[in-house]
């Protein structure tokens, strides 16, 4: 036969072998992950033989690609054939190609039906559950941090002012009629409702203070509530006197007792007050509701007043034109407010209700009127202590005529100040606080600023907790000095706001660096020992900058109670000095804050000159150069000595005795010359300093004398031979 067609055709044995098998090892036919996940038994070719252990011939595997291909093609037909015989089954015959989701259909075996539909039953009743679990009230609630109960207060007090405001209208005003009873019932069912809640389920479970503990015992809760006066007002609430009902009618004015529940109004306005940013706005909307509220009842009194007379009956009742309660409520604005124009009462009863609306008027509007100018002049308080401040100030500075540059530069302090941080100390706001709050305040705020200094890593970390509570806040405007070279440094600065810049060159008005917030300079003056805290470099504000300072004397007084933080710090100091310090020859310090800090002093030039430094002469090589000039010059002096003794022997003037005398005068004569030559060579020294030579016959003479050049001295060092003793 034709090799490809053999090779076909054990192929397709070995794949219809291979689905015999995984029929008889996977009878069932919707789950083909078992026979995926069976092992196959190896293969074995034995020519003309049979395995005796009932193992039968198995043909041989030519291609592994294509019999894995043939496997899944046979796996896939199979569950397709499933699908099939299951939609048959459940009488649905649609196409599964109609559907882009179910193209793909997956066998799914009975057992893993089964556990899904578990789950999905287990899925729909936990979340009823949880819910159930995340309604159940808590067994003690914190009134002062519990939003929740804040919540509820509102709803408390949404029904407390639906009381407050319809019941009185609905007693006077003819607003409640039959056809609408049922809609009033169903409002104060509910209201109802969120009173006996609130009473039972809520009050109960509220946390209080006792000795300073907090109690959060159910029972003591329970009993602290009901021996409390707010539980004796809200049972007086919520009494069930609308069974009257039954005998009188529908009158709303057996639900008066509803507007006994004001407790919950007043802590409703004290806790969100507590919680809000500008509190003083909530303040005046509820005084102006005050007022409303006040006009609302002289409105309902006077419909009364007017159904009681007779409406219309007199020029100054009601006459029962236009809306009712707009025309009362207008008559009560005016009546209370005393603006007249009004028609004069004529009956006694007009006269006297007449007189107390008068008298209510100026009592009530003189009480709201004085609370609201209250509430206005807290919030404004403190920017009315600002320009009081600035006020003052400008008047200082008119009563001595400062010059108006420097006047408006306080001014614009002032401006910059006020509008940064609302306040002109914030040291003064802090100080009302405990230590404890202040602490609290500084870390949040300053903390991370302080942790990034250098010299203040390691050290104990309530030295750095007191050193926060002493950090002040200073503004300075732009091209203000922060700090001058040459000055003493007693300050250590902390950019909180703004950018500064740093000033050096040969006219100290090229910027070297600027640094931003966050960044901190000058902490070395704090711990520098005497002489070494002098500026180095010019420290300017490049806008407005509101810097954080801490003066040397305050941390000195700090470390007075942590020794063991004062010698890290001081061993910290000199290390950063010593690493900052600039070089001989150097480049001047220009990279980070190598330039604020005190160089080393430069060694004098005398010094150097003596212990030979890098560069000049040194000590042993001057002395070499001094002794060869003074051989030089001892060695001409003698050279004259003998010209002379030579002129004497010519003229035979003198004996031998002479002679001798000659021959001992040239030391003498040399000792003359040599004072006289060093006093002319010897310039005119400013400084002179003999420097004897222990048991020799020199003497070193150094001197500095005032150079051409300003700011300069040139060293002389001369040495001198000592006269014979």
């Amino acid at each position: 036969d034709h090799p490809e067609k053999t090779k076909t055709s054990i192929i397709y044995k070995v794949s219809e072998k291979n689905t015999h098998e995984d029929r008889t090892t996977n009878p069932d036919p919707q789950n083909p992950a078992a026979s995926t996940g069976a092992k196959p038994e190896q293969k074995e070719m034995e020519t003309g033989k049979e395995d005796p252990v009932s193992k039968p011939p198995v043909a041989p595997v030519i291609n592994e690609y294509a019999d894995a291909q043939l496997h899944s093609l046979v796996r896939r037909l199979r569950q397709r054939t499933d699908f099939y015989k299951r939609k048959l089954v459940q009488g649905d015959m649609s196409s599964p190609e109609s559907s882009p989701q179910t193209a793909k259909p997956t066998a799914v075996s009975s057992t893993q039906e089964s556990s899904a539909k578990l789950k999905e039953e287990h899925s729909q009743k936990a979340p009823l559950t949880e819910y159930l679990k995340r309604l159940r009230l808590p067994k003690s609630i914190d009134s002062y941090t519990d939003r929740f109960y804040l919540l509820w207060l509102s709803l408390v007090t949404i029904a407390f002012n639906w009381n407050c405001w319809f019941i009185p209208l609905r007693v006077v005003f003819p607003y409640q009629t039959p056809h609408n009873t049922h809609y009033w019932l169903i409002t104060d069912l509910i209201c109802d409702t969120i009173y006996l809640f609130d009473l039972l389920l809520i009050q109960p479970r509220l946390q209080f203070m006792r000795g300073g503990d907090i109690i959060v015992d159910s029972n003591e809760l329970k009993r602290h509530y009901r021996n409390s006066t707010k539980f004796q007002l809200d049972m007086a609430s919520i009494m069930p006197f609308d069974v009257f009902y039954l005998v009188f009618g529908l009158n709303p004015i057996f639900r008066t007792n509803r507007m006994l529940k004001y407790s919950s109004f007043f802590e409703f306005n004290h806790h969100l007050e507590s919680i809000m940013n500008k509190a003083y706005i909530y303040r005046v909307i509820r005084t102006t509701g005050y007022l409303l509220f006040t006009l609302h009842i002289n409105a309902c009194m006077y419909y009364w007043a007017s159904n009681y007379e007779g409406i219309g009956s007199t020029r100054w009742v009601y006459d029962g034109e236009g809306n009712k309660y707009l025309r009362c409520y207008y008559w009560a604005v005016r009546t209370l407010i005393t603006i007249g124009g009004l028609p004069e009462p004529q009956t006694s009863f007009e006269i006297v209700f007449q007189l107390l609306n008068f008298f209510s008027g100026v009592f009530v509007f003189s009480s709201l009127i004085g609370q609201m100018q209250d509430v206005i002049g807290a919030a404004t308080a403190n920017q009315n202590n600002f320009r009081i401040c600035m006020d003052h100030t400008i008047a200082y500075m008119n009563t001595y005529s400062i010059p108006k540059t420097v006047q408006n530069r306080v001014r614009t302090w002032y401006e910059y100040t006020w509008a940064s941080q609302r306040m002109l100390d914030e040291s003064d706001l802090l100080e009302t606080l405990p230590t404890t709050m202040q602490l609290a305040l500084t870390v949040d705020v300053n903390f991370g600023v302080i942790s990034k200094v250098d010299l203040f890593k390691g050290c104990d970390t309530q030295m750095i907790y007191d050193m926060l509570l002493r950090l002040k806040s200073i503004v300075y405007l732009p091209g203000d000095f922060v700090c001058k070279k040459g000055e003493i440094g007693k300050e250590m600065y902390i950019i909180k706001q703004g950018e500064v810049q740093v000033l050096g060159g040969a006219d100290g008005t090229q910027v070297l660096v600027t640094l931003k917030a966050g960044a901190v300079f000058g902490e070395i003056s704090l711990l520098a020992a005497r002489g070494g805290n002098r500026r180095t470099a010019n420290v300017v504000a490049h806008g407005f900058a509101n810097l954080l300072t801490l003066d040397k004397k305050t941390l000195q007084e700090i470390l007075v109670h942590y020794p063991d933080s004062e010698k890290l710090l001081m061993k910290k100091a000199r290390v950063l000095l010593k690493n900052k310090a600039p070089g001989t020859g150097a480049t001047p310090p220009n990279k980070g804050l190598a330039f604020l800090f005190p160089p080393k002093q430069e060694t004098p030039k005398m010094f150097k000159a003596l212990l030979g430094s890098s560069g000049k002469a040194g000590l042993a090589r001057l002395l070499t150069l001094k002794r060869e000039q003074t051989a030089q010059v001892i060695g001409q002096r003698e050279r004259r000595a003998e010209q002379k003794c030579k002129e004497e022997e010519d003229k035979g003037k003198e004996s031998e005795d002479k002679g001798r005398a000659t021959a001992e005068k040239p030391l003498e004569t040399s000792k003359c010359e040599t004072s006289s030559i060093t006093a002319e060579e010897a310039p005119q020294a400013t400084r002179k300093a003999v420097l004897p030579r222990g048991t020799t016959r020199h003497s070193l003479i150094i001197s500095m004398a005032p150079s051409a050049e300003a700011g300069e001295e040139v060293l002389t060092i001369e040495v001198k031979e000592k006269a014979k003793q």
